[in-house]
């Protein structure tokens, strides 16, 4: 079990990391930031904000080839799981969960692992991010495979929760990636892949749900979302494996047929009813000019990538 050394030397070393740290830097020159209009903090904050952009774009390379690697795992059957404390780990809890209306993924597809549990997500149990057991533990629960990829986040780099899951999911075999905030950190370091978006100091000294938040949340967002791209869950930019659960995703789904196909509202209804309202086998009917069995075999053969499945719906004109 790891746990935060307590006492005086053990704080005091402890606080001499964190002065270390970017993320956790001091910034004198807003000292006074309570006394500002509220239209000028609001100023200073956006402006923060946007430079966060060209930070993740430093890491464009990093974050390439660690989506290339998920997806190659994925393909195999893999999963994609995120592990993080407090914000970080909220942020993979959040991006796990839209997974499967987006791209119609199985739930177990792409997990989000928080230090304390689910109940992590809305009550605050800070002291469960200096366990390197407990992210042992919660990722043995899932029985690891090689296919797997594991991302630990952390704002610091050096959370012993995300830490420790890296550690032990690259011991068991899987692919690692450790996504932080800060230079030369133990996440990037135990991790195959490390992505560091160096952000800054925040607004706020420490308060790393900002700048260091936001950071996160875009990476992540490329995460997931292109390595859906590679695993043909998109036809183009049309999220053509939307999972139309209420009324707002049906009628999303029926924009996105027509869109893909340019059908009539008739035709659309038709080959949704005969697809059983899947977008992406009705979009390879209508433009492959076959029934409802035929798209879900060609697509089956294809992987579920409808452009291979429409060339092979069409082999004279591939």
């Amino acid at each position: 079990m790891t746990s935060t050394p307590t006492g005086p030397a053990g704080y005091g070393e402890l606080r001499a990391q964190l002065a270390s740290l970017t993320t956790e830097a001091f910034r004198p020159e807003l000292s006074e930031i309570d006394r500002l209009p509220t239209e000028e903090i609001a100023r200073l904050m956006n402006d923060e904000d946007a430079t966060v952009p060209t930070a993740v774009a430093a890491q464009l390379p990093r974050i390439a080839a660690a989506i290339d690697a998920t997806a190659e795992r994925m393909a195999r059957g893999g999963r994609l799981i995120y592990a993080g404390a407090g914000t970080a780990g909220r942020l993979g809890v959040l991006d796990a969960s839209e997974c499967p209306p987006t791209f119609n993924t199985d739930p177990g597809d792409v997990v989000g692992l928080i230090a304390g549990g689910p109940t992590a997500v809305v009550t605050s149990i800070e002291g469960a991010e200096d366990r390197k057991d407990l992210a042992a533990a919660d990722l043995d629960s899932l029985t690891l495979t090689a296919d797997d990829t594991v991302v630990g986040v952390s704002a610091s780099g050096r959370t012993p929760y995300a830490v420790g899951a890296v550690e032990h999911a690259r011991a068991r075999g899987a692919l690692t990636i450790g996504l932080s905030c800060n230079a030369d950190s133990a996440l990037a370091a135990a991790a195959e892949h490390g992505i560091e978006v160096v952000v800054g100091p925040e607004l706020l000294t420490g308060s790393t749900r900002l700048k260091a938040g936001t950071a996160q949340k875009l990476v992540l967002n490329m995460l997931s979302t292109i390595t859906m791209i590679r695993l043909g869950k998109t036809y183009g930019n049309l999220m053509v494996d939307v999972r139309a659960s209420n009324e707002k995703l049906r009628a999303r789904s029926r924009r996105i047929v027509a869109l893909a196909t340019g059908a009539s509202d008739e035709e659309i209804e038709a080959a949704l009813a005969a697809t059983d309202g899947e977008v992406k086998n009705a979009i390879l009917a209508l433009l492959g000019e076959v029934d409802g069995p035929t798209a879900a075999r060609l697509l089956t053969e294809s992987n579920g990538h409808l452009r291979a499945a429409l060339a092979n719906s069409r082999p004279s004109e591939a």
